[in-house]
């Protein structure tokens, strides 16, 4: 099986000191294209090294967290721009908003990302979108967006089937990780109600770990567990739920 991880941040300090076995272990576990979103300005140039160094492999987007959003969030966004002028990505992202820890910058974020949706149409570039604890926030301005050219992945999904359906509806896909295999993750009484074809698989490491390495720092050989617990959710074979994620991952991300 070959599997894409859609939300690995590889290249973070977490994995300065094993980041090639890292590499080496994931491609091991099946794991044949690592999708690598970037966070802020302090982010790009190991996100790039580590493309540069294993580009059959690792392939890099470009955007702004909400959670590097502040009072001077312009400069950061207008590097973001020049960085799409200036070569290929895979995608707009990581952005979006999270008002998790603090709400003090919601209109920056939503600035933020306003201008992050622009810049996914005019490159044509699916956008990868960070939501948490801001569904609504986030969903409000995705929707006012779409005119029928964009489309991207709502990451590390946690919320209910109202909310699947909606982003579905929305023409976007749901990315599964680690909190599938949460004994109270909730995705159990969702995702057998979700289609495989509008899902795509991710670890989002070093986060999340699934089940058993909850707490633990995360890695893309951890995918497998993902796919194997999602198998069961769904009452279908590893193989074809890999199969399944890989074409829509390939479709949406244009591999």
């Amino acid at each position: 099986m070959k599997l894409i991880e859609t939300h690995a941040h590889l290249y973070s300090e977490q994995f300065r000191p094993d980041q090639a076995e890292a590499l080496h272990r994931a491609v091991a576990a099946g794991v044949g294209t690592i999708l690598m979103p970037n966070v802020d300005h302090s982010t790009i140039d190991a996100m790039l090294e580590l493309e540069a160094n294993a580009p059959a492999t690792c392939h890099a987007m470009m955007g702004l967290h909400p959670c590097s959003v502040g009072p001077t969030f312009e400069k950061d966004l207008q590097e973001v721009s020049d960085w799409l002028a200036r070569r290929p990505f895979v995608a707009v992202g990581e952005c979006g908003i999270d008002l998790y820890w603090d709400k003090t910058y919601l209109p920056q974020q939503q600035e933020a990302l306003r201008e992050q949706l622009r810049l996914a149409k005019q490159y044509r570039l699916p956008i990868v979108l960070h939501t948490r604890s801001a569904f609504e926030e986030a969903y409000e301005l995705v929707a006012e967006a779409q005119d029928g050219t964009l489309s991207g992945v709502f990451h590390c999904f946690s919320d209910g089937l109202a909310e699947a359906e909606r982003i579905i509806a929305l023409g976007f896909k749901l990315g599964i990780g680690g909190v599938a295999t949460f004994k109270n993750g909730g995705l159990d009484k969702v995702l057998p109600h979700v289609g495989l074809e509008h899902l795509v698989l991710e670890t989002d490491c070093p986060y999340l770990a699934p089940v058993p390495y909850r707490g633990k720092r995360n890695e893309p050989a951890y995918l497998p567990l993902v796919l194997h617990r999602l198998a069961a959710l769904l009452g279908q074979a590893p193989e074809a739920v890999a199969d399944a994620t890989t074409r829509t991952a390939n479709a949406l991300f244009n591999l």
